[in-house]
């Protein structure tokens, strides 16, 4: 939708007879600018036009416009600011289907039950915790103190500032000894590991994978022409074993492993010391690259965080250490970096000047404020211990009704955004994704991570949802079950 200066669309351009042939206008446009809300084309916070401005554009009756409006804002959807007009609310209604119906026509209308939309996702930060107020007057403050002069083509590597920070903040909390040399910043972690791929790997090299395990990552190795070679996992993460025996075939073709020690994905186990100390010996045995995606360091829950493999490393030597920002804030802030020796670094530059020439120096400017000013952590502490009773109140659920803990076991994580339910054999996974699915539930079964064959498991993100919400999220998987005629209250 294109916007105006201040951020606000210049038009609307929708149809209000979809929304109810018949009924009053008011209702018809409350119930459209939900819908375009619910779909993200008004986004939290985003400023509506003025209601004349709107009446205009939608050939409407100013009146007309008023009514809906304040029927929106009383229900929660909008908020009105004073001085400058309406905006979309920065928390909406829990319910996605606003009620905008008149008392008389919800007498007249046939009574059924409202169905909410969730998502499983596979583990996301909630974006409505996201300091979004912080973030923007940094990112002013940052156009401010760059200026015009500091506007133009930067570094490929990234913000000079935010890699110093990055350094220190790593070295300090995660173990390693970089410099700001051996630092790139990515637009989020899957560029780091598309780079990592075209950087690396030449056609015909091997790397070897996680199973079940991170698709996308496979994907970016693939597109740079490497072979992946699947691994299994168990309850110790990767099983080394297996891959020292796939070693004696390989003669030599295994250029790197690419591995989710701390949290492995999607199954959240860690990898054990013995496994770590096994597989860094092979590393160095046959001088392959260790690749290690540590994409949620910060969202440990029990115990002390397992240093990453990295940190033994000397300098960056043999390893490539993959992390993101957008874990800790909001998918939609793209900050990943890459950390490894300088020379990779220069290389994966050369790389990125080919396919981005540079990061948003503007953001990243606004992130190394926040991380120096300790304002990214006292978020991550806030959002850490949220997190926390969400997964609890997850795993708390699963187990309270009667009819999912029959078929599932679902473990506390010690870390991460998502549980691993395993699911017994009785069920069939994907038919039970697309019962829920029907009941407004989506999910992915665990089939979806791996190459072949099947899983008796999916990922379920639980960050995204509030303990309310993850009770009617529950509610509605065991609701699917009885569709399926696999259990009763």
């Amino acid at each position: 939708m294109p916007r105006g200066p201040d951020g606000r669309p210049w038009r609307f351009d929708f149809d209000l007879e979809e929304d109810g042939v018949g009924a009053p206008r008011h209702e018809q446009l409350a119930r459209a600018l939900v819908r375009e809300i619910q779909r993200g084309r008004l986004a939290p916070g985003s400023l509506l036009p003025g209601s004349r401005t709107l009446a205009k554009s939608l050939g409407l009756n100013r009146k007309v416009v008023v009514a809906a409006l304040d029927e929106l804002a009383g229900q929660g959807w909008l908020e009105t600011l004073p001085a400058r007009g309406t905006r979309v609310a920065r928390t909406l209604p829990e319910m996605p289907v606003a009620d905008v119906r008149s008392a008389r026509a919800k007498r007249d209308a046939p009574s059924s039950p409202a169905v909410a939309r969730f998502n499983l996702s596979d583990g996301v930060p909630d974006a409505r915790l996201a300091p979004l107020d912080v973030i923007a007057r940094a990112q002013r403050r940052a156009l401010k103190t760059l200026g015009r002069g500091g506007l133009g083509y930067g570094d490929p590597a990234g913000d000079r500032v935010l890699r110093e920070v990055l350094a220190n903040f790593v070295n300090q909390a995660r173990g390693l000894a970089c410099t700001p040399d051996q630092v790139l910043i990515t637009r989020g972690s899957q560029m780091a590991l598309s780079l990592v791929g075209l950087t690396l790997f030449d056609s015909g090299d091997v790397v070897a994978v996680e199973s079940p395990g991170y698709v996308p990552a496979w994907r970016a190795f693939e597109f740079a022409g490497a072979s992946v070679l699947h691994i299994p996992t168990d309850e110790e993460g990767l099983v080394v074993d297996v891959l020292e025996s796939k070693l004696k075939t390989l003669r030599g073709r295994l250029k790197a492993v690419y591995v989710t020690p701390h949290h492995q994905y999607p199954t959240t186990v860690a990898m054990s010391p013995e496994r770590r100390m096994h597989l860094r010996a092979l590393a160095a045995q046959h001088a392959f690259t260790l690749i290690e995606d540590d994409y949620d360091y910060e969202y440990h829950f029990e115990g002390t965080p397992l240093l990453p493999l990295s940190a033994a490393s000397d300098a960056g030597r043999g390893t490539i250490y993959v992390g993101s920002l957008s874990k800790l804030i909001a998918p939609a802030v793209r900050i990943g970096y890459l950390v490894s020796d300088a020379s990779f670094v220069r290389r994966a530059c050369a790389v990125r000047e080919v396919i981005d020439r540079q990061g948003d120096i503007v953001l990243e400017r606004a992130v190394a404020e926040l991380i120096e000013d300790g304002e990214l952590q006292r978020h991550a502490r806030r959002a850490r211990q949220i997190y926390r009773e969400r997964r609890d109140a997850m795993v708390r659920l699963l187990r309270d009704d009667a009819r999912t803990r029959r078929v599932v076991d679902v473990r506390p994580p010690a870390g991460g955004l998502a549980l691993w339910v395993r699911v017994d054999e009785s069920v069939r996974v994907g038919e039970w994704a697309r019962a829920a699915g029907a009941r407004g539930l989506g999910f992915t079964p665990g089939v979806a991570h791996v190459h072949h064959g099947e899983v008796q498991a999916f990922r379920a993100g639980f960050a995204t949802h509030s303990p309310e919400e993850l009770a009617h999220v529950v509610e509605i998987l065991g609701a699917s079950l009885e569709d399926l005629g696999l259990g009763s209250k």
